[in-house]
């Protein structure tokens, strides 16, 4: 198979080569119900987290630098995917999160064709995604879950592999937008989508155009403003990614979302700043 999941479309045949997400078959790094997703996403018992390796969008700072550049996992089928989303059900997770899903869409397609769980599906994607892959994944999806990190190209050259990244990331997540909201009486998402940022330093004034963006979306989607921002991966050439952000920077995206009125807004803390909310890898 050619793979052409991502918008790098690569072409590369991944049951032999590894593509230009850096991996060929499925390769995860950990599985378990994860607490500090968005409120409505982890719930009460946690959400049912499968970080997938390898990726094609390369951020230099990515918090899950180790799964991002393929370097651990664990090589899995797509039958073991499967059972891993009866193994999460049985677990008690809320939901099946897909973390980094985008260039495994043709073998997740395949583990629901072999199960389908009985508790909702996150597509928990970086936003660069192309609409025929967005369709392919609406079938089994009920909650998207994406990031919007730049609208600036400029950033997303200084900063990804991409710098057409809001060329497919804005058309990707209006598409997203539409999914219905469907919440149960005691606050569980059931369907929808919410869509996060990460504030970045030296960065907020992209910040406040992508929530001038998110204000164009329909009321029904949410926004999860992210200030977690916390230096680390290849960051060493970056002198403006080794600090957190401030206060300040905060503040004026957060005016933003007032100015802009938004109403379904999800505010993290700065002190959620912390490696501590990584995850410890499995594989």
């Amino acid at each position: 198979m050619n793979c052409t999941q991502c918008p790098v479309k690569c072409g590369a045949d991944r049951t032999l080569n590894n593509g230009a997400c850096g991996v060929k078959g499925i390769r995860i790094a950990k599985y378990y119900l994860h607490p500090f997703e968005e409120p409505p996403i982890s719930f009460k018992n946690g959400s049912g987290c499968i970080f997938f390796c390898g990726c094609s969008l390369k951020c230099v700072f990515c918090q899950n630098y180790e799964l991002s550049r393929n370097t651990r996992g664990k090589d899995i089928t797509a039958r073991e995917l499967a059972d891993i989303f009866k193994e999460l059900e049985d677990m008690g997770a809320e939901n099946i999160n897909l973390v980094n899903p985008s260039h495994y869409l043709s073998d997740i397609e395949e583990a629901f064709y072999i199960y389908r769980p009985n508790i909702p599906v996150v597509y928990n994607t970086h936003g660069y995604d192309t609409l025929e892959s967005l369709e392919c994944a609406n079938k089994f999806t009920d909650i998207f879950l994406p990031d919007l990190k730049f609208i600036d190209p400029a950033l997303a050259k200084r900063y990804t592999a991409h710098a057409d990244y809001a060329e497919y990331a804005l058309p990707a997540i209006r598409f997203m937008a539409e999914k219905p909201l469907k919440l149960r009486e005691d606050g569980k998402m059931l369907s929808g989508c919410i869509v996060r940022h990460l504030i970045l330093p030296l960065a907020s004034y992209d910040s406040v155009n992508i929530v001038k963006f998110v204000s164009t979306l329909p009321d029904s989607v949410y926004f999860s403003l992210m200030g977690q921002y916390t230096p680390f991966g290849e960051i060493q050439n970056y002198k403006e990614l080794q600090r957190r952000i401030t206060k300040r920077e905060y503040n004026k995206v957060l005016s933003a979302v007032e100015e802009y009125g938004l109403k379904n807004v999800f505010l993290q803390d700065l002190n959620s700043a912390d490696e501590n909310f990584i995850p410890q890898w499995d594989y």
